[in-house]
């Protein structure tokens, strides 16, 4: 029903000949399918607006939350990720490898991202397949990780945010400090879909500080280990954006980044989320 093109070996497709704001139920069916299985699926030539993207979100489930935006007026749960014309921000989120809001107790399943207004030049985002890097770890390394938890927390970027809001500067050590840990959300760092069965790497460089049960010392060479895999080259996958076009990804398999190498030029994108189970 869907013409689908893979956009790398690892992960990523695209998707040709869909209008998404006119799915019926077959297409969409296969639509879901096709995104569990290549975890991150990019529509060209989408004219949709905020009640399309609301609508096509709502198809896969109710909304997640936004931990960082408000939505835009009359659509609180599509999030507006635009900047204006001008310099380079101080602090641009997106820009380490991260899944979307770790830390909530029930994060985001799915992520949508409709761009409207492109720059000339930059803004790409890259992906990688937590799946894939999870199949290449070694037997003993995933019976190392079987039922350990991950610590995830944004508390030391809200700090970050805080202070460059006072007093338009930053701190010197954005490092996260035991409170944070202390605050910290529980989740496993091998992950299973709810409804494929795979199994998938659960840590990212943004908002994974620790393991549970193990000292910092302990954790850390383990964490670096795992995204040293996560972020190899053989599972990655790089989007480059075009205006009117839409991207979904799966933040059970994936992992994303973006690139802050745009200015001074503008770009406008909406998001949204669906709402996640709690990781098992």
């Amino acid at each position: 029903l869907i013409d689908v093109e893979a956009l790398a070996a690892s992960m990523g497709a695209v998707v040709r000949g869909v209008d998404l704001a006119g799915l019926d139920d077959p297409t969409f069916a296969e639509i879901e399918r096709a995104l569990y299985h290549h975890g991150l699926l990019v529509f060209p030539d989408q004219k949709i607006g905020h009640a399309d993207q609301d609508a096509l979100t709502r198809r896969f489930g109710e909304h997640g939350v936004d931990a960082y935006t408000d939505g835009v007026p009359g659509f609180p749960d599509i999030q507006p990720v635009v900047r204006e014309a001008g310099p380079a921000p101080p602090i641009f989120f997106g820009a380490n490898w991260h899944t979307d809001s770790p830390f909530l107790p029930r994060p985001p399943a799915i992520s949508m991202l409709r761009s409207v207004e492109v720059p000339p030049f930059g803004g790409d985002t890259l992906y990688t397949s937590t799946r894939q890097a999870y199949a290449g770890l070694s037997d003993g390394m995933k019976a190392l990780l079987d039922g350990m938890r991950g610590l995830y927390s944004r508390s030391h970027l809200l700090r970050a945010i805080q202070q460059w809001e006072e007093d338009q500067s930053l701190p010197f050590d954005i490092v996260p400090g035991e409170h944070d840990l202390r605050d910290a959300t529980a989740h496993p760092l091998v992950r299973t879909h709810p409804v494929t069965g795979h199994k998938a790497l659960y840590v990212d460089e943004n908002y994974t500080l620790g393991i549970e049960g193990l000292r910092r010392a302990e954790a850390t060479p383990i964490l670096a280990y795992l995204l040293s895999q996560v972020t190899k080259p053989d599972y990655l996958c790089r989007v480059r954006w075009q205006p009117n076009m839409l991207a979904m990804w799966d933040n059970r398999l994936v992992l994303h980044q973006a690139f802050d190498d745009f200015a001074p030029h503008r770009r406008e994108m909406y998001r949204s989320t669906v709402l996640g189970e709690v990781p098992l």
